[in-house]
């Protein structure tokens, strides 16, 4: 079962966050196998960061939510609320089976969150920009809670363009890097 994790930061909590770096690495590294995509969300500014993402393989909601509960950022307070859910990994891949590679900027994960019946189900036919795109799914997977992307764009408005808008009662935009330990 493919689960879709997003810590969302606490405000001032920087310097937590790079106390507590290694301890996260190590925790991550415990997944690494079953990691789809993972990285970071910062603001406009392009440096400060505002979440954390990661698209793991777990087999069911209760490992997902020890998954995210125990992870020492979230432990340590860094974080102010965790999105958790059930995601469809449509493109069948990993981010580091992306062709446009690991390094690169204009990456941008795009959260439509929806309402009703499930909207812009089919992947796009241009995939050439997209490092990973799923639904967001209840824990049972019955129903749809709106979508979850990772892209390449030129920018944040372009990024958004790969959701119908009118088909979600909310999108969000956040830049965002390929994350994990340097090479």
């Amino acid at each position: 079962m493919e689960f879709f994790c997003y810590h969302r930061d606490r405000p001032d909590s920087l310097a937590l966050r790079e106390e507590l770096l290694e301890e996260h690495w190590s925790y991550m590294d415990r997944y690494a196998a079953r990691m789809i995509a993972r990285g970071p969300t910062f603001a406009s500014d392009g440096e400060t960061p505002t979440g954390s993402v990661h698209i793991v393989d777990l087999p069911n909601p209760a490992a997902a939510r020890a998954f995210a509960f125990d992870e020492p950022n979230y432990q340590e307070g860094v974080y102010r609320d965790v999105m958790l859910r059930r995601w469809g990994n449509m493109l069948g891949r990993t981010m580091w089976d992306f062709p446009g590679g690991r390094a690169g900027d204009n990456r941008y994960l795009v959260l439509g969150l929806g309402t009703g019946r499930a909207a812009d189900i089919d992947v796009p036919s241009d995939q050439d920009d997209l490092i990973a795109y799923g639904p967001l799914l209840s824990d049972d997977s019955t129903s749809w809670l709106g979508k979850a992307v990772l892209v390449q764009a030129p920018d944040p408005e372009a990024a958004r363009t790969v959701l119908i808008p009118d088909r979600f009662a909310h999108i969000e935009v956040h830049e965002w890097r390929f994350g994990g330990r340097p090479s």
